[in-house]
């Protein structure tokens, strides 16, 4: 998966901290284990100096040193198990086991990424997006169209709630299942409470779960991102900032609630330059009409909006109005 440098070096951390705990409760155990038997700190000490003197001899042309080392190391490894067994102490006691046995909690096993490395990002970037514990409740397997009426036609397209409902629900799928394949981006345009928030929490969850990174954010947090780093001066959120040019998928949700001005609209036009000049799909859901982007933004941006993005309508009643209307009949 693609991530971030920023998350990189954040889980390459978690292996240098691994390691560096793995070192001291060794060297701990050394001193321990040298007090308690002070012969197996001496039978340390031969076998490193007798490694060292036949290291000598075998780059001096000496061809029987190797076989040499090789027994005298071999007397004082297994006079050092003996005992360790009579004092009662485990032969690895001074070997504690990786939490990866597979790459020696190193994230590595030559140079591809070892399997704990991958588990790793694809929990910290689920952490990062914001969603975790939404996600649970909202995805594409509790996604509904019980809410959507195929009666409530749209007087302007003649289209339905539901039959809406059912494109952007399998345009979404679509979107999800061939993202590493086709570079799209969506815009989510609808009334409040008609599932477009729902649907982002889709298909960030499809795309979390095969690995890739999701930064979600609302309009009003963006535009907040962009204000402090403006001038570059926020060193505290400069990691959260380059996400979101970095990671695989930026979703910004409900843009229009947030508090713009000309700087922070500056500021988003580069956002939404920057991604789709490199590729890097986004996911924006708007109540906002189409004819509104302009005016309220600019026509660069309603521009790179209307032609680079999928537009996808929902159109209804509010369901989460309708959801406790069912909830107090119910009751």
């Amino acid at each position: 998966m693609a991530l971030t440098n920023v998350q990189y070096d954040e889980i390459m951390r978690t292996y240098d901290e691994n390691q560096i705990r793995r070192a001291h409760l060794i060297r701990t155990r050394k001193e321990a284990l040298y007090k308690k038997v002070p012969r197996i700190a001496e039978i340390d000490r031969e076998i490193a100096h007798n490694s060292v003197t036949q290291a000598k001899r075998m780059l001096d042309g000496d061809t029987d040193a190797l076989a040499a080392l090789s027994t005298q190391n071999k007397k004082l490894t297994d006079e050092k198990k003996k005992l360790l067994i009579s004092h009662g102490i485990r032969e690895d006691y001074l070997e504690p086991p990786y939490q990866c046995p597979d790459c020696k909690d190193t994230g590595f096993i030559g140079t591809e990424q070892c399997h704990c490395f991958k588990q790793k990002a694809i929990e910290l970037v689920y952490t990062q997006s914001d969603l975790s514990d939404m996600l649970e409740k909202e995805n594409f397997k509790t996604f509904s169209l019980e809410y959507y009426s195929d009666r409530d036609i749209d007087p302007q397209s003649g289209i339905s709630a539901l039959e809406y409902a059912k494109r952007a629900e399998s345009r979404c799928f679509q979107f999800a299942r061939t993202f590493d394949r086709n570079y799209e981006n969506l815009l989510l345009q609808g009334d409040t409470g008609t599932g477009k928030t729902f649907l982002t929490h889709c298909v960030a969850k499809e795309l979390l779960d095969s690995g890739h990174s999701v930064i979600y954010l609302t309009a009003h947090k963006l535009f907040d991102l962009l204000a402090k780093n403006a001038f570059r001066k926020d060193i505290q959120n400069l990691p959260e900032y380059q996400n979101i040019f970095a990671c695989d998928l930026l979703i910004i949700d409900d843009l229009g609630t947030e508090s713009a001005n000309s700087l922070t609209v500056s500021q988003f036009f580069v956002c939404l330059n920057e991604r789709i000049r490199n590729r890097k799909s986004m996911l924006i859901s708007t109540n906002l009409r189409l004819s509104d982007l302009a005016t309220i933004y600019s026509e660069r941006i309603s521009s790179r909006i209307v032609n680079g993005f999928t537009i996808l309508k929902l159109y209804g009643e509010d369901i989460r109005i309708k959801k406790k209307l069912t909830n107090q009949t119910e009751d």
